[in-house]
């Protein structure tokens, strides 16, 4: 079948949704399907046979916030454009409207892009229904509810001008919200993210299908000609932002630092947050954390292989891409219970509770003084991942749920 998947935004580094993106899309292909990748900047790292259409968003976040007010006005000659810059500088992320609105015209407008399915991830926006209306089975993921990303967010903010403004930048999840009641077929990547979207969508279970996502094992594996130093410690988050729980990492290594020599290696988009970066000077640790921005696949495979532990300090996931790719590479694995975490890494790893800083810490000094353990950890982990948790089984049960979504599409266009 002709598969469209849309994404309005496809960061390709360390867990983001442009992961998801390259692996389903290359698994899909690998199956014999047709897939063709329509994606905002940030755009995807794809592989051969899939086809990138870009859709160029104003890309206001990159710029300062003088330069956003007095764009350009030769940029907003479209109503997405405009849309998406009143929004901004307003205080609104709406990226996620514009961009839908650059599908919606994409697909209608085009007479080469007649699909069988439309496969959403996770832009939720309103262009998205009118993709449904124009006759198109629509399948949407839902990695989490980003209500709980906002939640997080407010709760950190330690001004009530912060929290107003996090609650005004947040409000495109009413749009979210909104929209999936209207999708009949939705897909999530674990047990837990279900369970929540069920209850903070207000959405029943009989739409949601759990598929887990894949890990690439060839890729993400040991390798005998990399040895693991002995005293590193590895974080791999999308970005640094409340609900990923770093804070409590780096309050974790400060403690740990007064008996074991340590070193903190943290991978993460925009590297600069304030916040964090006065916790570090506060703590005493600047010398033993370095931060690592936007590296390819390759050097991230290297350096899970370099770690002694790779810690999940998140106060939620929906999934928990990092802790399943340092299981599959043989790191041993100290994770917290949030979300959809011990889902992923079972028995595997240890789990200890979340925002839990002594915990956090105990766990870590556990595997530090015990080499054995680290080993037991090491391959029980590489053989869950390998069984458990694989690409081409994804794909398969995502074209089940492509399937069902075009059976219904026939039922309902027969039946008017």
């Amino acid at each position: 079948m002709r598969v469209c998947l849309i994404s309005y935004r496809s960061y390709r580094y360390s867990g983001g949704q442009g992961i998801y993106l390259r692996y389903l899309s290359r698994s899909l292909r690998d199956l014999g399907h047709e897939v063709d990748v329509v994606s905002g900047p940030p755009y995807p790292d794809l592989d051969d046979g899939i086809r990138l259409i870009k859709l160029p968003s104003l890309d206001l976040y990159s710029m300062s916030s003088v330069q956003r007010l007095f764009i350009d006005p030769r940029k907003l000659n479209t109503f997405p454009s405009l849309a998406e810059w009143l929004g901004t500088i307003s205080g609104y992320f709406s990226e996620p409207l514009a961009f839908g609105m650059r599908a919606y015209d994409l697909i209608r407008n085009s007479e080469n892009n007649k699909y069988d399915i439309v496969h959403d991830n996770q832009t939720l926006a309103y262009g998205v229904l009118k993709i449904q209306e124009l006759g198109y089975p629509v399948v949407e993921t839902i990695h989490h509810p980003v209500t709980i990303d906002r939640d997080l967010a407010v709760k950190s903010a330690t001004s009530l001008k912060d929290k107003l403004g996090l609650r005004r930048w947040f409000s495109f999840i009413n749009m979210q919200i909104k929209v999936a009641r209207k999708l009949p077929h939705i897909i999530t990547v674990s047990q837990t993210a279900s369970r929540h979207i069920t209850d903070t969508f207000g959405i029943s279970e009989d739409k949601l299908r759990v598929i887990y996502n894949g890990i690439d094992t060839d890729i993400f594996s040991p390798s005998p000609k990399v040895n693991r130093l002995g005293n590193r410690l590895l974080v791999v988050i999308s970005r640094d932002t409340a609900v990923k729980g770093l804070r409590y990492m780096l309050e974790a290594l400060a403690i740990l630092r007064q008996k074991h020599n340590l070193e903190l290696i943290v991978v993460a988009k925009e590297t600069d947050n304030i916040t964090t970066q006065k916790l570090i000077s506060n703590l005493g640790i600047r010398d033993y954390v370095k931060f690592i921005d936007e590296i390819d696949t390759d050097e991230l495979v290297n350096q899970y292989r370099l770690a002694s532990v790779v810690v999940i300090p998140s106060i939620y996931e929906g999934f928990g891409l990092p802790a399943a790719e340092a299981m599959a590479c043989g790191v041993p694995v100290v994770s917290t219970t949030a979300g959809a975490l011990p889902e992923v890494v079972g028995d595997a790893g240890i789990l200890v509770p979340s925002a839990d800083t002594k915990a956090l810490a105990e766990a870590i000094s556990a595997l530090v003084v015990s080499p054995n353990k680290r080993n037991h950890l090491s391959r029980i982990g590489r053989k869950r991942i390998v069984q458990m948790f694989n690409w081409r089984n994804t794909a398969q049960r995502t074209v089940d749920v492509y399937a069902e979504a075009i059976e219904c599409q026939k039922y309902s266009n027969r039946t008017g």
